[in-house]
């Protein structure tokens, strides 16, 4: 695993995650700190896990409990378990964490901990995958993007997304329609050139997902047919990876 293993998307996306608890399924804005709440967890003891001030959490949890009566019931009721399912503190380390750093831990990383955690993490997924994961662990981590999805496939979501970035940036900024490979004017052209030919070619083949499609089709309208219209013998090179 690299240094710095993303997340599917930035790290808002954990900020829009719905915890099911307010009414209508509105969306939570921190919805890790209501998680722990709900567990047991004290108002200082969540504050200091996510490294901000008291106050942010106490009145995040005031509104939480306002749409979500029962709140406070499930928190006393959790506060009062001995002993606390076991993992619970990794949880809300790893809860923490992403919130506060945008990624998941890195078995690469210099500080012990958060090596550390980056194995529990991956030992969930081991039991995910083998139907053995905890319910309660299994319901916190549920609040997290894409958590059981690997390390490589992780950084190679990544890497395509970032290309994408790039194809709507360089269709945004004016010049050619559609960047060209084999006549291209500059080493990022030619390279943005190959890697749309390469999804054209995956989409004839039906080689590629639904997903990135439908992204495809969201941030670039008629990526598919390009500047030599619906000609299915247009752009074809080389593939590349991703």
């Amino acid at each position: 695993m690299g240094p710095h293993e993303p997340l599917h998307e930035p790290k808002g996306l954990i900020n829009a995650a719905r915890t099911g608890a307010a009414p209508g399924n509105a969306v939570d804005a921190h919805p890790e700190w209501t998680l722990m709440y709900r567990k047991g967890l004290s108002r200082k003891e969540i504050a200091q896990l996510a490294k901000v001030g008291f106050s942010a959490v106490a009145y995040h949890l005031a509104g939480g409990k306002a749409l979500d009566p029962g709140l406070r019931a499930e928190h006393r009721a959790a506060a009062a378990m001995i002993p606390p399912t076991p993992g619970i503190k990794r949880l809300y380390q790893l809860l923490a964490m992403v919130e506060s750093r945008g990624r998941y831990p890195s078995r690469d990383a210099e500080d012990p901990a958060e090596r550390e955690l980056a194995q529990w993490l991956r030992r969930r997924r081991r039991d995910a995958e083998a139907g053995l994961l905890n319910r309660v662990i299994g319901e916190g981590l549920a609040v997290l993007p894409d958590w059981q999805r690997k390390p490589g496939e992780a950084r190679r979501e990544q890497k395509w997304q970032g290309r994408l970035q790039q194809l709507t940036a360089y269709r945004a900024a004016g010049g050619r329609p559609w960047p060209r490979a084999n006549s291209a004017t500059t080493e990022l052209e030619r390279e943005l050139g190959r890697w749309l030919s390469t999804q054209r070619h995956k989409f004839r083949q039906g080689e590629l997902s639904p997903a990135r499609s439908e992204a495809l089709d969201a941030a670039l309208p008629g990526w598919l047919t390009g500047r030599k219209g619906a000609n299915p013998k247009a752009g074809r090179l080389p593939a590349l990876s991703e």
